[in-house]
């Protein structure tokens, strides 16, 4: 995991995507980002997810796994899109922006979780540190590692990540599957 942020880093992102929020629910535009405006840590390509409650309940939540643009931008775009283009949800409307709370996961680099026989992926699983990547042909599927607070039994958390990625929940005990594990530094308002 790279080096965890400052406080204010943290304070500047919350900040951020809670503008972001509220512009997007009012129909108004997103100001581009020059990143040499923030610190050097916040320059540097970053994956984040940004997660979306409403009185407790998921209210959007999207993300990226690849670092390829810097974290403040990534945390922007990411908030845009998890107020507006999370397929479960319509977009976040003006009246539920005060009341929905910001969380923000960064990522580490995934790295592959190589293992031998599937029987073997659940005893290598760390619950509520990694975060977990699965791929089977075309599907794939994530999940960070605040979902283990929800699924902690290693079996029930593969079997619902299967089911996220397209297949049965018992795809995981009969295939062998492309898998990476990643560490998040989760922060939230």
């Amino acid at each position: 995991m790279p080096e965890r942020l400052s406080q204010d880093d943290r304070n500047t992102l919350l900040r951020l995507a809670r503008q972001t929020l509220s512009l997007v629910a009012n129909r108004q535009a997103i100001p581009a980002l020059d990143p040499t405006d923030f610190s050097p840590q916040l320059a540097e390509d970053g994956a984040s997810f940004v997660t979306l409650t409403l009185g407790g309940s998921l209210r959007g939540c999207i993300g990226t796994l690849e670092a390829y643009q810097p974290l403040v931008v990534d945390v922007q775009t990411r908030a845009m899109q998890a107020a507006s283009q999370d397929p479960r949800f319509p977009p976040v409307a003006p009246d539920e922006v005060r009341r929905i709370k910001i969380e923000i996961s960064r990522l580490s680099k995934p790295i592959a979780l190589p293992y031998d026989a599937p029987a073997d992926l659940p005893k290598l699983l760390k619950p509520g540190i990694d975060g977990v990547v699965i791929s089977d042909g075309p599907h794939r599927a994530t999940f960070l590692p605040q979902v283990w607070d929800d699924l902690p039994d290693p079996k029930q958390f593969l079997a619902q990540l299967c089911r996220k990625m397209g297949c049965s929940s018992s795809h995981w005990k009969y295939n062998l599957m492309q898998v990476q594990t990643y560490r998040v530094e989760e922060f939230s308002e």
